[in-house]
């Protein structure tokens, strides 16, 4: 047994198929374009700075300064940020759900703009699964430092020691273990996450297992 007796997840791509291509395929008829546009306007370091707690209006005004030309497809990024969610990663949420129906402490530390979390809470109902979210833009701390992982630990009286991090990025893994976590799992799928999971000790079924549950209720 390793003692660890609390998951910890991630959110985007883990928990939700998140990207904003979902949503500017329909805005751009050029893919070329859009990838131009998602490179160097509405691009991953700029959408970061919101996940670090900058507010929209300065983000977009600061865009808008530049590139008055995109307005309607900048304006869209947080107008209308749902349609970058295409949905749940579904067999994810079922290993969520499997946790927490065997009464297993589970958590979140997710880099996600304030206010764009709060309209997924909204819409995803297993977002409230958890017994805490951290989220970046309300803290101002962003993954993969360390202090946001502490920050958990603080807010929720988590002990990282026991706790084992799930995410789809090598490095919030990394920051994860240096902040003290017992484990980090680097997402790469519902069923290598379950087989994790259990040789960690945690109480969930193995895939195949899963998969054959889930044929028997069809």
């Amino acid at each position: 047994m390793t003692g660890i007796d609390t998951v910890v997840f991630d959110i985007g791509n883990v928990l939700l198929d998140w990207d904003p291509r979902h949503l500017y395929r329909k805005m751009f008829a050029d893919h070329s374009r859009m990838e131009w546009f998602l490179t160097h306007v509405c691009s991953p370091d700029w959408n970061r700075r919101q996940d670090a707690g900058r507010a929209w209006a300065e983000a977009e005004a600061d865009l808008l300064a530049r590139y008055p030309d995109l307005r309607e497809e900048i304006i869209a990024f947080r107008g209308r940020w749902p349609e970058m969610v295409s949905g749940p990663l579904h067999d994810t949420v079922a290993v969520l759900e499997e946790l927490r129906s065997a009464n297993v402490p589970l958590y979140a530390i997710t880099n996600f703009a304030a206010d764009t979390f709060a309209v997924a809470r909204s819409i995803f109902g297993f977002l409230g699964l958890f017994r805490g979210v951290v989220v970046s833009g309300a803290v101002k701390l962003m993954k993969p430092d360390p202090a946001i992982y502490h920050r958990l630990a603080c807010d929720h009286a988590v002990d990282l020691s026991r706790a084992v991090f799930i995410d789809d990025s090598h490095a919030n893994c990394e920051g994860a273990r240096r902040a003290g976590m017992a484990a980090a799992i680097h997402f790469k799928g519902a069923a290598p996450l379950r087989d994790e999971l259990r040789a960690l000790g945690l109480p969930i079924m193995a895939a195949g297992s899963a998969l054959r549950a889930v044929r028997g209720a069809m």
